[in-house]
């Protein structure tokens, strides 16, 4: 059975021989004869080994957050952030993806970001061996048995979600076999309806909850091995994405075209309200674990320098601010339960909101695109005048000037004057540590801006530095002509806004603090709660995950607000509106705005927009920023927001899913490709 499931995915995918590895194995030596194979998972050490290879694929491509190459991973990148450290140095035979090939879409078929195919089915491939052997194994407990095939079902699942959110619905591997012997036309695969994967990932996700002996680890596989949490929470991810009207009663010309080789729908043509009643439940039940809570830190008065002031007290709203944690802020500090989520601070063993992580490979590399270009970084991840509005003031009401570039603001004129200019005295703004010759555009805004942002002039603090290199502790310009201004290399802020969400006040070019990649937290999952109980019109009993209880799911106010409360505490912000709360559209918007600015720069943007159907509209907008080209001499000019036309902006039909490879297509006669793309060379 192993040997026609091995000769399946190599027939029909193909995946060809992996290769050997120190501390990997090789799966192919293994097939030559049954006997290897049960020699090997008798064996806990070999056993382990093989589970590592079936993990080693969560990564390069399949990285949920960007990492050294942007060109191979660009999607953390939508109407929210871009990357230009690739547009002066591309090299076709490097497989570097520009920023503008990857807006307009200038990239084909075979050249760009085309291995998470083959790399996710290969940990398949590896995931489903291990679950039909690890039986045999001779030097483990029963219990341990069951965690590690809890494990391999997870990551097995995991992959078909990291592949339905990239390319729509995929083949679904049978895991019974085939006879190999047989024609590749005879064995060949279809593509299943995106309905029957998000199914499939949902029914592996609880049977690997059911298997996994663990809901939070705090030994040495905290990081990277999954929980019976993490099964959860993809499932509730799946069940969302298959609610959403990408996928759900989608009739639009790219959902009819989308099909398999004979014909089929394959996005569902026909609205179901109750997928998300189902997606709420599924969010319940990782919220009905109780092990999960949000990051947060108690209040302080102490002073340590610019890197750790003392907590700045949110405006009095009448509610959250006279009460304590978890039911409101008065003795928490909302940057630093923000910050230290991404910096490094916390261990992924003490980070309760933490749900999975990968580990920490790719976040130094990140860290080095984003820092100044004065200080051995590249000065080259930014975002958008859009991003920097999405943000609140600190009393929760819009930026002033918010949106009127793109034609959707209120028409309120955007701040002008500087700190400390004799208009502005830095004491005047009470609800931000800012600095001198700063825009007021940037004071007193929410507590996850000065966390998240590099505005021009924000300070950074390289304190793992020796005092007399003179490096802690600097401001940072980027007007034209400063260090960090516009320079013809490439190598500077398009828009004149940058990105510190995870830098640690240690980090210096080469002298890192470790970080968790965070792949799924529980802000997420909470917002996902709320956003699909905002969908609802009706009441559904819908079972728990192990179908001890029923859950009663209709868009019932409390129950939003467990999702939303715990997010705008944390933030320091006031809860919405009676009239948002009224409005399922109204809530909608709120709750679109929530998850830019609380996931910004964590991979999720671009796969929003898109199961949404926003990307059309929110891609194709102009991008805005500061003036670049402007010196410090004219800095209103410089803070007076322009387009950026070498920052294109545009949504074609064939952007909506990533195209498969020719060779996929080649092989399995009955796949067929992405519409938009072309089927063969």
């Amino acid at each position: 059975m192993i040997k026609k499931i091995y000769i399946l995915l190599l027939a029909v995918l193909g995946i060809g021989v992996f290769a050997s590895c120190a501390d990997q194995l090789d799966s192919d030596k293994y097939f030559r004869d049954r006997l290897t194979i049960e020699a090997v998972f008798e064996s806990k050490t070999h056993a382990e080994e093989w589970l590592a290879y079936a993990y080693s694929f969560l990564k390069g491509e399949n990285n949920e957050v960007t990492t050294k190459d942007v060109g191979y991973n660009p999607f953390c990148f939508a109407d929210d952030m871009y990357y230009g450290d690739r547009d002066k140095t591309i090299d076709a035979t490097k497989n570097e993806l520009s920023y503008n090939m990857f807006k307009l879409g200038e990239y084909d078929e075979n050249s760009y970001n085309v291995g998470a195919w083959g790399a996710c089915y290969k940990g398949i491939y590896q995931a489903s061996v291990f679950i039909h052997n690890i039986d045999k194994c001779k030097e483990m407990a029963d219990w341990e048995i069951l965690d590690y095939k809890g494990q391999a079902r997870f990551v097995r699942a995991y992959y078909y979600w990291l592949l339905l959110r990239r390319y729509g619905p995929v083949p679904i591997m049978p895991d019974e076999g085939v006879d190999y012997t047989q024609s590749y036309e005879q064995i060949a695969t279809p593509r299943s309806s995106y309905e029957e994967v998000a199914e499939f990932i949902s029914d592996e996700m609880i049977q690997a909850a059911k298997e996994l002996q663990y809901d939070f680890r705090t030994d040495n596989y905290a990081v990277s091995r999954p929980t019976r949490g993490a099964a959860l929470a993809a499932r509730a991810y799946a069940l969302i994405f298959a609610a959403s009207p990408f996928a759900n009663g989608n009739n639009d010309g790219y959902a009819q075209q989308l099909v398999d080789d004979e014909g089929r729908r394959l996005l569902s043509a026909e609205y179901s309200e109750e997928k998300w009643a189902r997606a709420a439940a599924a969010c319940k039940d990782v919220m009905n674990l109780g092990v999960y809570e949000l990051n947060y830190v108690g209040y302080s008065t102490s002073d340590n320098g610019p890197s750790d002031r003392p907590t700045i007290t949110p405006p009095n709203d009448n509610n959250f601010s006279g009460k304590t944690w978890p039911y409101g802020w008065a003795n928490i500090d909302p940057l630093k339960s923000y910050r230290m989520l991404f910096d490094g601070t916390l261990l992924p063993a003490n980070n309760k909101e933490l749900i999975f992580t990968r580990g920490a490979t790719s976040i130094d590399m990140m860290v080095l695109h984003q820092m100044p270009k004065d200080d051995g970084g590249w000065n080259c991840h930014g975002i958008t005048q859009k991003m920097c509005d999405a943000y609140y003031m600190a009393d929760g009401k819009d930026v002033q000037g918010k949106d009127n570039e793109i034609g959707r603001g209120d028409g309120s004129a955007r701040l002008t004057g500087f700190i400390g200019d004799g208009s502005h005295k830095a004491e005047d703004y009470k609800y931000c540590n800012i600095e001198n010759n700063v825009s007021v555009q940037y004071a007193d805004r929410e507590p996850r801006f000065y966390a998240s942002i590099a505005y021009n002039g924000s300070t950074w603090y390289y304190l793992s530095t020796k005092e007399e290199d003179n490096k802690r502790n600097q401001q940072v310009w980027y007007y034209f002509a400063s260090p960090d201004g516009y320079r013809n290399d490439g190598f500077y802020l398009r828009t004149g806004i940058g990105i510190k969400k995870f830098v640690h006040p240690n980090d210096y070019p080469g002298n890192y603090v470790a970080k968790a990649e965070t792949a799924i937290r529980y802000a997420d999952i909470l917002l996902l709660y709320a956003e699909a109980l905002n969908e609802l019109d009706g009441t559904y009993n819908i079972p728990s995950w192990d179908e001890s209880m029923t859950y009663t799911i209709s868009r019932n106010k409390e129950e939003m607000q467990k999702g939303i409360h715990p997010v705008r505490i944390r933030a320091g912000l006031p809860d919405y509106t009676e009239t948002q709360y009224a409005s399922k559209d109204e809530l909608r918007k709120a709750l679109k705005r929530e998850r830019m600015i609380e996931l910004m720069g964590e991979g999720k943007r671009y796969f929003d927009l898109r199961r949404w159907k926003d990307a059309p509209i929110e891609e194709a907008l102009q991008i805005y920023g500061c003036n670049v080209f402007v010196a410090e001499a004219n800095r209103d000019e410089f803070h007076s927001p322009i387009p950026i036309y070498n920052l294109p902006s545009t949504f074609s039909e064939k952007l909506w899913l990533w195209p498969i490879k020719h060779s996929e297509l080649k092989r399995n006669p009955r796949l067929t490709q992405n519409p938009g793309w072309t089927m063969f060379d």
